[in-house]
Formats: C-alpha cells, structure tokens, sequence
C-alpha cells in the first residue's frame, strides 16, 4: 500500500530575493490584520499588519513588528509598480495565522512613496517595517 500526501510541499519561503533583498529577514507569523483592506481603485497603499517574529535571519528585530506591505489585495508576484519600487513575493492572499518570510527595510518612510494605512498609530510609535519581499512558508 502507497500513501502519498496532497497538499502543497513543504517550503521555508528562502529563495534569492527574499534572502538577499532588505536589511533585514525574518520569518514571522502573522498576527494581526486590524480592519480591512481598502479597494485599490481608489488609491495605492501600505497597509500595516503585526506580526511574531518565528527566527531572524538577518538584522535585528523585537519579538513583534509593525510590518506595511503595498497594496495588499493585489498578490505579491504582480504588486510592484513606479510608485512601490521592486517588492514581490509569492504570497497571493494575506490571513492572521500564517507564517511568512520577509526581507524588510526600516523605517516605511524612507522607502513607501504612498499612503499608509496604519491602524495601530494611536497605540504605539513603535518603527514601522517596509515589506520588500514576502514569500509563504509551507509547514
């Protein structure tokens, strides 16, 4: 008897982007997603979502991170445009509970030429992480 398993094969998210693009890379759950995306017919965005930090790969990071990804209802690998820069990813959907792997700047000022929406501005001032790669882990 052959048992074979169905399902997405395991993946750490590492590839050539994610490992040498950004400051720093983590790997990190995501943990919180406060309110919903606006549609990207009205304006482009950075949307800032919270997330636990699994391991760091590279650079240094508290143990939670306000993390802005651009428009995020558009999949990673078609996100990038004049206004983003060069951001990708193989992440088509963001969820609370999943784990990602990210190459990161900081602060999102520096490297954001758009609005960001940060639903946590009224509860901290901690740095707010600048998503220029985001691939998804496969446990």
């Amino acid at each position: 008897m052959v048992l074979a398993a169905c399902g997405p094969e395991k993946s750490d998210g590492a590839d050539a982007d994610v490992t040498t693009r950004g400051t720093v890379e983590v790997t990190a759950r995501l943990a919180d997603i406060t309110g919903e995306f606006p549609s990207n017919d009205l304006y482009d965005y950075a949307y800032v979502m919270r997330y636990d930090i699994v391991t760091t790969h590279r650079g240094e990071t508290p143990a939670s991170i306000l993390v802005g990804h651009y428009n995020p209802l558009k999949p990673r690998a078609s996100a990038a445009d004049a206004r983003s820069g060069e951001i990708g990813g193989n992440i088509k959907v963001f969820r609370v509970g999943d784990t990602h792997r990210l190459a990161l700047d900081v602060p999102i000022d520096d490297y954001c030429m758009a609005g960001i929406i940060n639903p946590y501005a009224e509860e901290t001032q901690e740095p707010i992480y600048w998503a220029v790669w985001a691939n998804e882990v496969i446990d």
